[in-house]
C-alpha cells in the first residue's frame, strides 16, 4: 500500500516524501480504515484523503462547507492531471447533470459536496449508484455545538456509516479541543476510529496584540509598517465595520476590498477571485470568509475586534503562511470587545449551558490577550499541547514589566462593592473608573458617588491604566462584566480572597504600543542576489500562465518550487522533474515552457 501511495505523492504531487503522520493516515484510509485527523492549516490534510482516492477504486467524495472554494480546488487538482469535480448550489442544472454523468460512468477521481447537497434523496441515489473510495469530511469541528463554527447539517453526517459500513471515512479538522474531538467522534460515527494529532504549532507565524486605540489608524500602520503590497486577511465582527475599513484602507492607497454575507453573490465571488487571483490584495472580512482558503501567500493576517474564541483565533490567524514563510497574526482588542462579544451571547437563543460555554471560550481568549507569558504557549495549552516560549511573540520578543496590583485591584473591587453594598447600584467600567479617579461629571453628581469612600482613591492613575487593570482583572476573573444588564460590573467568588488580602495580583504594565519586531523576510531577501532577478522572471512567467489557464498563480507553481528553480537553473526535463512540487503532469504541461523562460533569462544575461 505505502509504495503505491508514495509513487502518487511523487508523480502527481511531485513531492518526495510524506510529512508527519501523512503516510500512517493514507495507509489507514486506504486499507479500508476510518480515521479522525487533526493537522494545522498548511499541513498537508488534502493529501490525506485524496492519495487513498487515487490509490482506491472508486470516487472519493469530499465533504466541504467551502462552496466558494471548491471551484478552486478542483482547478488545483486538474492542474495536476486528478479528475476531479464539485456538486454545489453554485451550478445550474445542466452543469450539475454533466458532473452526475461523470461520477456514474467512473471517470472521476475525486467529487466535492457540500453537505447540504450531499444529503438531498438525489444525490444519496445517485452515490448508491457509483463506486466509491471514501468519505473525507473536511472542516468536521462544524459538527460540533460546542466549536466555534457550527453547521446543523453537519449533523446528518452520521448517516454515512449506517448506508455505507464498508467505506473507509476520515473526517479532518485544523482546531479542535479534546472536547471537541470527542464530539466529532461520536456525532460522525468515528468512536472506533484511531485519532492522528499533528502538532498545532505554526512557527512561521509571528503573533502580535495591541490594545485597542484609534484602530484603524492601527491598523494602517501596521500595514505600512510591516507588510506594504503583501496579501492580508482583516478580520471584523459586523458588515459595516468591514465596509468602513475597506473604504478607509482604499483610501490610504492600500488594494482593499470588503467581503461579507450582505454582499451579492456575484460581488462575493469576484472579490474573492480577485484575492486568490492577485497579488497585494487586503480582503477586509467577517468570518464568513477564509475558511479553508488555499491562498499559500497570505503574509499577514489582523483583527480589529476581538474573535469569539481561541479556537476561531487559531484557524483565522492559520490563514497566513501556508507556504511555511514568514507570516503575522495582528490584534487590537479592546474592553468594549469583551461587553459586546458578551452581549451576544446573553442574547443568543443557546440555552444556559450554552451560553456559559460561550462565556469561557470569551474570558480564554481575553485571558490569551492580557498574558504576560508566551502567546504560543498559552494558545497551545488550550489544545493540550505544550511548548518552550516561542521566542516569535511580542512577550517573547519584549517581555512585558509585572507588578503588584494587589492594592489597586482592592481600590477597583471596592469601588464596585461600595455601588451595590451601599446604594445596591451597578455601573459599567467609565463609570467606576471616573468615581475612583475622583471625576465630578453630571452623572457622579446626579447620583450623589462623590461621598463614596471610594471617591477618588486612584486618582493618581489615568484612565487607560484602570482601564487596563480592569481588563486584567476580568481575565483573572475577579470581575465579571453583566452583559444582560448593559456591561455593568460585579464582584465574584474569587474578588473576596483578594479584597481580604489573602491573595496577590500580579498584574501587566500598560505600556505604549510596540512597533511589530517582525522576523519575516521577503522571498526575495533569502535568495541569493544572483537568484533574485531570476526568480521575478519566473513569477512574470507564471503569472502570465495562470491568467491563460484562468486559475490562481500559486496552482501553477508555489513560491518554494520557484525559488528552487531559480538557485538550481535545471537544464533538462529530467532535472527539473527533481524539484519538489513538480509531478508528471506539471512536468508535462509545464516543463518546456519553464526551461525556455530559464534560457531566455540566461540569455538576457549574457
Amino acid at each position: 500500500m505505502s509504495d503505491t501511495a508514495l509513487q502518487v505523492l511523487q508523480q502527481v504531487f511531485g513531492y518526495d516524501a510524506f510529512r508527519g503522520e501523512q503516510q500512517a493516515i493514507i495507509d489507514q484510509v486506504v486499507a479500508g480504515g476510518d480515521a479522525l485527523v487533526l493537522m494545522p492549516t498548511g499541513g498537508g490534510k488534502s493529501l490525506c484523503y485524496q492519495i487513498p482516492a487515487l490509490v482506491r477504486d472508486g470516487t472519493g467524495i469530499v465533504v466541504s462547507p467551502l462552496i466558494a472554494l471548491m471551484q478552486d480546488q478542483v482547478d488545483a487538482l486538474t492542474e495536476l492531471g486528478v479528475k476531479a469535480a464539485y456538486l454545489n448550489s453554485s451550478q445550474d442544472w445542466q452543469e450539475a447533470r454533466a458532473v452526475e454523468r461523470r461520477f456514474l460512468q467512473g471517470e472521476l477521481d475525486l467529487l466535492y459536496v457540500a453537505p447540504e447537497r450531499l444529503l438531498t434523496d438525489r444525490c444519496l441515489d445517485m452515490l448508491a449508484r457509483g463506486k466509491l473510495a471514501l468519505f473525507a469530511i473536511d472542516e468536521a469541528h462544524c459538527v460540533s455545538q460546542w466549536g466555534h463554527d457550527f453547521r446543523p447539517e453537519y449533523l446528518g453526517l452520521s448517516f454515512l456509516a449506517e448506508r455505507w459500513p464498508t467505506v473507509p471515512r476520515l473526517a479532518l479538522t485544523a482546531t479542535a479541543t479534546a472536547e471537541t474531538r470527542q464530539e466529532i467522534a461520536q456525532r460522525l460515527s468515528l468512536t472506533e476510529a484511531p485519532h492522528f494529532v499533528a502538532s498545532f504549532d505554526r512557527p512561521n507565524i509571528s503573533y502580535y496584540i495591541v490594545e485597542k486605540t484609534e484602530v484603524r489608524k492601527q491598523l494602517l500602520h501596521f500595514i505600512q509598517k510591516n507588510h506594504s503590497g503583501d496579501c492580508g486577511i482583516v478580520y471584523c465582527l459586523s458588515r459595516n465595520r468591514v465596509e468602513e475599513t475597506a473604504e478607509f484602507l482604499q483610501s490610504q492607497g492600500i488594494h482593499a476590498l470588503p467581503y461579507h454575507a450582505g454582499l451579492s453573490t456575484q460581488q462575493r465571488a469576484a472579490n474573492q477571485n480577485r484575492f486568490l487571483r492577485e497579488d497585494g490584495v487586503v480582503m477586509v472580512a467577517t468570518i464568513a470568509f477564509g475558511m479553508g482558503v488555499n491562498k499559500p501567500d497570505v503574509r499577514f493576517v489582523a483583527h480589529i475586534d476581538l474573535p469569539k474564541s481561541i479556537e476561531g483565533y487559531y484557524q483565522e490567524t492559520g490563514r497566513a503562511g501556508r507556504d511555511g514563510e514568514p507570516a503575522t497574526a495582528w490584534l487590537a482588542y479592546g474592553l468594549q470587545d469583551v461587553v459586546q462579544l458578551q452581549r451576544m451571547v446573553a442574547e443568543s437563543l443557546g440555552d444556559a449551558t450554552h451560553q456559559r460555554n460561550q462565556a469561557r471560550k470569551i474570558e480564554a481568549m481575553l485571558g490569551l490577550c492580557e498574558t504576560v507569558s508566551c502567546r504560543r504557549q498559552l494558545l497551545l495549552d488550550y489544545f493540550g499541547q505544550q511548548l518552550e516560549p516561542c521566542g516569535n511573540c511580542d512577550t517573547c520578543l519584549n517581555p512585558p514589566e509585572t507588578w503588584d496590583g494587589t492594592v489597586v485591584a482592592q481600590k477597583l473591587l471596592s469601588a464596585i462593592y461600595r455601588l451595590w453594598r451601599e446604594r445596591g447600584q451597578s455601573f459599567g467600567a467609565a463609570h467606576v473608573i471616573d468615581i475612583l479617579r475622583g471625576k465630578d461629571t453630571e452623572r457622579v453628581k446626579s447620583y450623589d458617588h462623590h461621598s463614596l469612600s471610594v471617591f477618588g482613591i486612584g486618582a493618581d492613575l489615568s484612565v487607560k491604566e484602570w482601564r487596563s487593570i480592569l481588563r486584567q482583572l476580568i481575565a483573572h476573573k475577579l470581575i465579571w462584566v453583566q452583559p444582560e444588564n448593559f456591561g455593568t460590573l460585579s464582584l465574584t467568588e474569587q474578588s473576596r480572597a483578594v479584597l481580604k488580602g489573602e491573595q496577590t495580583v500580579l498584574l501587566r504594565k500598560a505600556e505604549p504600543q510596540q512597533t511589530v519586531a517582525s522576523q519575516r523576510r521577503s522571498v526575495d531577501e533569502q535568495l541569493p542576489p544572483e537568484a533574485q532577478a531570476c526568480f521575478e522572471r519566473l513569477r512574470e512567467w507564471r503569472t502570465q500562465t495562470a491568467k491563460q489557464h484562468e486559475v490562481p498563480p500559486y496552482i501553477i507553481f508555489n513560491n518554494a518550487t520557484l525559488k528552487e528553480v531559480a538557485l538550481l537553473r535545471p537544464a533538462t526535463l529530467n532535472e527539473l522533474g527533481r524539484i519538489s512540487g513538480i509531478g508528471a503532469r506539471k512536468l508535462e504541461a509545464y516543463g518546456n515552457a519553464l526551461l525556455a523562460c530559464l534560457d531566455q533569462y540566461e540569455q538576457a544575461l549574457v
